[in-house]
C-alpha cells in the first residue's frame, strides 16, 4: 500500500475513536503529520502527453490538500474545539480519498495505455 493511502487509512481510524480521550488531539496532529509526510514524497514517474494536464491538476490538488493539513494540523492541539477538528478533518479525509482515487486513476490509464486499451 503506498504511504499516502496508509496514512488516510491511519487517519479515518484515529477519527472513528473516542474524541474524548486525552490523547485524542494529539493522535490526530501525528496522523496528519503523517498525511503531510505522504503528500510532500516522492511523486510517480512522468506522465504521458495526453495524460500530463491530469498529471499537473492531480499534482496542484496534492499541494492544496498538503496546506490544508498543515493549516489544520497546528490549531489540532489548542486552537479549535473537538467538534470542529472532526469536521474539519472528516472533511479533509473525503478529499484526501478522492485524491487518492485519481491517482489510481491516473495510474489505471497510463497501464491501459502501454497494454493497448481494452480493444
Amino acid at each position: 500500500m503506498a504511504p499516502l493511502e496508509t496514512a488516510v487509512n491511519e487517519l479515518r481510524q484515529i477519527l472513528a475513536a473516542d474524541s474524548t480521550a486525552p490523547e485524542w488531539r494529539w493522535n490526530v496532529r501525528r496522523r496528519l503529520s503523517e498525511v503531510k509526510d505522504a503528500l510532500s514524497g516522492p511523486q510517480a514517474r512522468q506522465a504521458d502527453a495526453w495524460l500530463a494536464a491530469r498529471a499537473s491538476s492531480s499534482n496542484r490538488v496534492r499541494h492544496q490538500l498538503h496546506a490544508r493539513a498543515t493549516t489544520l494540523a497546528s490549531g489540532v492541539l489548542d486552537k479549535l474545539d473537538a467538534e470542529s477538528i472532526l469536521q474539519e478533518t472528516r472533511r479533509l479525509l473525503t478529499d484526501l480519498e478522492h485524491h487518492v482515487q485519481r491517482l489510481h486513476d491516473l495510474v489505471y490509464d497510463s497501464v491501459s495505455l502501454e497494454l493497448g486499451g481494452s480493444e
